[in-house]
């Protein structure tokens, strides 16, 4: 296996390309509105995270400053805020950056991208408030719900934000002048699949039309749609890591048609999604098990990528050496590994304790830390607003890095020994040793993570502030 040569090597620069579709001020101004719902909503995440976190660490509740009586609506608020808006807010990032580049830098339809960010930030004030209103919350899987009027606006002010930003895009495909570069085409493979998650949801919904509101009235709601919106942060993922690789390198992480072959077979495994509220009775045990056994698709394109890319780093090493000093590099190759741990860990979850989100709270963290390469890397650059790569910037990855993996790993420990998942303090009736020093592993690597977190949005948020 060798890794791939461009024709014209020496001619090779991921970046130029999206730089000259981003010298309009209007198309700066866009792409640091989405930027600027991301932090936020990243923000907020951090801060619910940290009181979550803590409120898990036996003998918390006798500390009468933790929110533990609130501890379902904090779970709910840091979930949303941080596995949905922020993912969300992202490819609407992306999404930006692609209408720019395939339209030449003069997209159509800007009072279109100006409504979908309008959207965007009202649902995040909807989304928010609900944490202090009276409303139950219901810790269902994938999207968790804090059952109220306003909670609900926002969720579907959300998802009209982004179906504005996939029309305002599709916009732009007539005009393009040549093939889209593999990051248009893994950020048109990610819209799409938005929109079978949405359908997915739909269908869901229209099965649901009689039931009551309740917890498992959401779980049904959110659990196909969930599973699919998990392929759109696979597609962003590789994407990312494409990109990262380009710009520290110099040199295509992988073959372009490899990559293209990847966002395929995610496309076509989503596409089964709808289908199985055909093939099975709706919300039945198999229809559960199947979309459970359709993420195992996620395995062979991010093995792909990883393996190819694993070739490029090697001869780049031996042909000159690797500029680890650079972030998209040191982003790249900390979010494969903790993507990885999480993805191994997912080998032995049951359902039933901390072991599930060890699992999800690695692959989460190693999506995150390759969207922290994107804003430091790439998004700020765009906009003339790069931070230098120093030590803080390194710093804050190596924290959130290291962080997650301790976070993920006591978590695992924890699990093993039957700690349950979704519970706080004294109800989770731990007794184990093994348990507890999980658990303060878990608590300790949350502190850590959010410190590399909270550096991060304040390198970032300045960057994006600035005048």
């Amino acid at each position: 296996m060798n890794a791939f040569s461009p024709a014209q090597a020496q001619r090779w620069n991921i970046y130029a390309g999206f730089a000259e579709a981003f010298a309009a001020p209007s198309a700066k101004a866009e792409l640091r509105g989405w930027c600027g719902l991301a932090l936020l909503s990243l923000a907020v995440a951090g801060v619910f995270a940290l009181l979550v976190a803590l409120s898990r660490v036996p003998g918390a509740e006798k500390v009468a400053v933790l929110p533990i009586d609130f501890f379902d609506k904090g779970l709910v608020v840091h979930v949303v805020f941080s596995f949905v808006v922020w993912y969300l807010s992202v490819l609407g990032a992306l999404l930006c950056v692609a209408a720019h580049r395939v339209g030449g830098g003069r997209p159509p339809a800007s009072g279109l991208a100006k409504l979908a960010l309008w959207c965007g930030y009202a649902s995040a004030a909807l989304l928010f408030v609900p944490g202090f209103l009276g409303g139950e919350a219901s810790l269902n899987n994938y999207v968790p719900v804090i059952v109220d009027p306003v909670y609900y606006a926002g969720l579907a002010l959300l998802a009209v934000s982004l179906i504005l930003a996939t029309l305002r895009f599709g916009l732009c495909l007539p005009r393009r002048a040549g093939p889209l570069d593999p990051v248009s085409l893994g950020t048109v493979n990610a819209a799409i699949l938005y929109l079978l998650a949405l359908f997915c949801m739909a269908i869901a919904a229209g099965h649901l039309l009689s039931d009551p509101i309740d917890g498992t009235f959401h779980e049904n709601l959110f659990w196909g749609g969930g599973h699919i919106l998990q392929f759109v942060n696979v597609a962003m993922l590789i994407g990312a890591w494409y990109l990262l690789g380009g710009l520290a390198l110099e040199w295509p992480l992988t073959r372009p048609n490899l990559l293209s072959l990847a966002q395929v077979i995610l496309l076509a495994a989503a596409v089964l999604g709808p289908l199985f509220y055909v093939l099975f009775d709706a919300f039945s045990a198999e229809q559960r098990a199947a979309f459970t056994w359709l993420q195992y698709a996620f395995a062979a394109p991010t093995i792909f990528v990883v393996a190819f890319a694993a070739q490029t780093l090697v001869d780049r090493r031996r042909d000159g050496g690797l500029p680890w000093a650079h972030p998209a590099l040191l982003c790249l190759v900390l979010s494969i590994a903790v993507f990885a741990l999480g993805g191994f860990l997912g080998i032995f979850v049951d359902g039933a304790d901390t072991r599930t989100p060890a699992h999800y709270h690695g692959v989460i963290g190693g999506v995150n830390l390759a969207f922290m390469g994107l804003f430091y890397c790439f998004f700020l650059n765009l906009m003339g607003r790069g931070p230098e790569p120093g030590r803080a910037v390194r710093l804050s990855i190596w924290f959130y890095a290291l962080g997650q993996a301790l976070h993920s790993l006591g978590l695992f420990l924890a699990g093993g020994y039957g700690a349950p998942r979704k519970t706080a303090g004294a109800d989770q009736g731990i007794e184990a040793l093994g348990a507890m020093i999980g658990l303060y592993g878990m608590g300790v690597g949350a502190l850590v993570a959010v410190a590399g977190g909270v550096m991060f949005i304040w390198i970032a948020g300045r960057r994006l502030l600035a005048r």
